[in-house]
């Protein structure tokens, strides 16, 4: 019989930081800000462009990353997931400018929102086991990329506008879940509801 070693599992004590506050603030910002344009507010410039790219985008794929530091794969496929989004959101914008690729039509458009829609609803699933304002960021979001996707498909204002305005509180909600999590945290108790 062959001697087995004694492997002993040793715990290490977790004391990373809680990336769900940066990873919901990137998140809700960046929606408000590009549904206030869908709402009609202002055009779509650079500025919602960056914003898209570099918050919306990278820190939450770091956040995504740092969630996987904690073993928690929800957050690690909620966070990266949205921010690989908003960085390919991106590039439907940009490469067409640098003419590396056509742009999209309205039925592609439908589709890949569409698609963002159905992973958001079984992510949706996910949250019934946490707190309530994840399950409200997650229905609104899955309602936001439904609306959007009628929006282009059928080409209709109205529908981008109530998708703009419920992207904004979407986003709203995510920020005020991100923060409340923050100050929870910050306060040791229970400082705002989540």
């Amino acid at each position: 019989m062959e001697h087995q070693p004694n492997r002993s599992r040793v715990e290490l004590a977790d004391d990373t930081a809680n990336p769900a506050p940066l990873g919901l603030s990137a998140f809700g910002l960046t929606t408000i800000l590009l549904n206030l344009h869908n709402a009609g507010l202002y055009p779509l410039d650079a500025m919602i462009l960056a914003m898209g790219i570099f918050y919306g985008g990278l820190a939450q794929v770091l956040a995504g990353l740092m969630e996987w530091r904690k073993g928690n794969s929800f957050g690690t496929t909620a966070f990266t997931s949205y921010g690989f989004f908003w960085l390919s959101l991106g590039g439907i914008f940009v490469i067409p400018h640098l003419q590396w690729g056509v742009a999209p039509g309205p039925v592609a458009m439908a589709a890949y929102l569409g698609l963002w829609g159905v992973f958001t609803a079984i992510l949706f699933v996910g949250t019934l086991k946490l707190g309530r304002g994840l399950q409200v960021v997650f229905l609104m979001l899955t309602v936001l990329f439904f609306l959007l996707a009628l929006a282009n498909m059928t080409g209709s204002g109205w529908v981008l506008r109530i998708a703009g305005l419920e992207g904004i509180a979407c986003g709203a909600v995510a920020v005020y879940v991100g923060l409340a999590q923050l100050l929870n945290e910050v306060h040791g108790r229970r400082f705002l509801p989540v």
